[in-house]
């Protein structure tokens, strides 16, 4: 309870706590909380804007070219993005922490080669990279998940190694080396604890960065397959009505920018709290 109301002492953070609260909502609950079917058309209902009635009921925001429910395809659409965002999070900081931890205990033959792989991964725009991977393996939600977490595990594992070299050089673990403690022993009990506070604000702020890279490649049409709605491919269906039906591309690209804006608040509270330096000025 002390972390939570340390936390929430910071308006920003509270708020964007908020923002990404109702969008896990809107993950976890989905169809069962949209108002309409987010599939069902209706021509007749077609392009009505904000606030509408149609023969359906009320379309709070707004219908699409196809007269889809705009509010129950977002909310079908947040399932997608936060499970992207989460699950391609988690691989990259198991590929990442892992290489990090095994080039920072032993910075020879293997940790060097695997930071000359992270070098050249660095070298090949993330963009480029990702397009041409699922342009070959097809749109599909294991291959878009697998794509953004691999493509991004450099961060964690440059991020962790360096602490790891700073680490391995103190009492505490040179204590265990000569005690004859085995190195995994070591890097789990010793290392490991220690980067975690990097870790944990790194995986924050690396979330968002999914979100909006699959909100990208959902543009482009190479997220997803396009029988579910996300929010990438809502605002491509909507560009070209942009003259006289904003909301169709204005709705989900707001719900995508306010999930995006509240993730990096909560994610610099995180780097607030556990950086030593800004919690003892802040105390």
């Amino acid at each position: 309870m002390d972390v939570l109301r340390r936390f929430l002492r910071s308006l920003p953070a509270a708020t964007g706590l908020a923002i990404v609260l109702v969008a896990l909502a809107a993950a976890i609950l989905g169809p069962a909380i949209s108002p309409h079917d987010p599939d069902a058309q209706d021509i007749m209902s077609r392009l009505l804007p904000p606030l509408s009635q149609g023969e359906e009921g009320a379309h709070w925001l707004g219908t699409d070219a196809l007269g889809r429910d705009i509010l129950s395809r977002l909310i079908v659409g947040a399932r997608v993005s936060m499970l992207v965002g989460v699950s391609a999070m988690v691989v990259s900081a198991l590929v990442g922490v892992s290489a990090g931890l095994a080039a920072g205990y032993d910075d020879r033959g293997v940790g060097r080669a695997l930071m000359a792989v992270a070098d050249v991964q660095l070298a090949i725009p993330f963009l480029v990279l990702a397009l041409a991977v699922v342009a070959v393996l097809g749109p599909s939600l294991l291959n878009l998940i697998l794509v953004l977490g691999v493509a991004n595990w450099v961060q964690y594992a440059r991020v962790v190694r360096a602490e790891c070299l700073v680490l391995r050089n103190l009492d505490f673990v040179l204590a265990a080396q000569a005690a004859g403690t085995r190195p995994i022993r070591i890097v789990t009990r010793h290392l490991l604890p220690n980067v975690m506070s990097s870790v944990t604000v790194i995986s924050g702020l690396l979330v968002a960065k999914m979100i909006l890279f699959e909100s990208s490649l959902s543009f482009l049409g190479l997220g997803v397959p396009p029988s579910i709605p996300t929010w990438g491919a809502m605002i491509a269906d909507g560009r070209n009505y942009v003259a006289n039906a904003w909301w169709v591309a204005a709705m989900p690209g707001f719900a995508l920018f306010l999930t995006v804006i509240g993730i990096n608040l909560v994610g610099d509270r995180l780097r607030d709290m556990l950086d030593p330096r800004l919690s003892q000025v802040e105390n």
